[in-house]
C-alpha cells in the first residue's frame, strides 16, 4: 500500500539548501510570535468576558489555564528553533562531527511539531471563539 505524502512541500525543503531551511526557520520564529500575540489576546479576552454561571466560569478558567500551557510550549518550541539555528551555523563553521544530514533530521523533527501545533492551536482558538459567542 502506497502512503500519500499531504505535504509534497515538506519533502521538498528537506532536500532544499541550508539557506531555505534556515529562511523556514526564521518564519517558525515568525509564527510563534503571532501565537503568542493571539494568545495574550485570548487572556484579554477571557477575563473581560467571565460568565456569573459557575460552569462557565470553571469552562473559562480552563482555558485560561490552556493559555498557559500553550505559552510554556510556544518558550519550548522557540528553544527548539534556536538551538537548531545555533546547529547551522556550527554546521557553517565546518564544525568536525556535524553534517547538514544532523541539521535536517533536526528541522524535520520541529517541521512536525510545528506542523501538530498548528492544528492544535486552531483546534483551541476555536473552542475560545465558540465560549466567548455563547457568553
Amino acid at each position: 500500500m502506497k502512503t500519500k505524502i499531504l505535504n509534497p512541500k515538506a519533502k521538498l525543503l528537506l532536500g532544499a539548501g541550508l539557506d531555505v531551511l534556515h529562511f523556514e526557520s526564521r518564519e517558525w520564529i515568525k509564527t510563534i510570535d503571532f501565537w503568542k500575540d493571539e494568545v495574550r489576546f485570548f487572556d484579554h479576552l477571557l477575563k473581560k468576558k467571565v460568565s456569573t454561571d459557575k460552569n462557565k466560569h470553571e469552562y473559562s478558567s480552563m482555558l485560561e489555564n490552556l493559555d498557559k500551557i500553550h505559552s510554556d510550549l510556544f518558550k519550548d518550541l522557540e528553544d527548539s528553533i534556536i538551538q537548531h539555528e545555533k546547529l547551522l551555523s556550527r554546521i557553517e563553521k565546518s564544525e568536525k562531527g556535524l553534517s547538514d544530514a544532523d541539521y535536517r533530521d533536526q528541522h524535520h523533527r520541529i517541521q512536525t511539531k510545528m506542523k501538530t501545533f498548528t492544528n492544535e492551536f486552531k483546534t483551541f482558538k476555536k473552542i475560545v471563539f465558540e465560549y466567548v459567542k455563547n457568553i
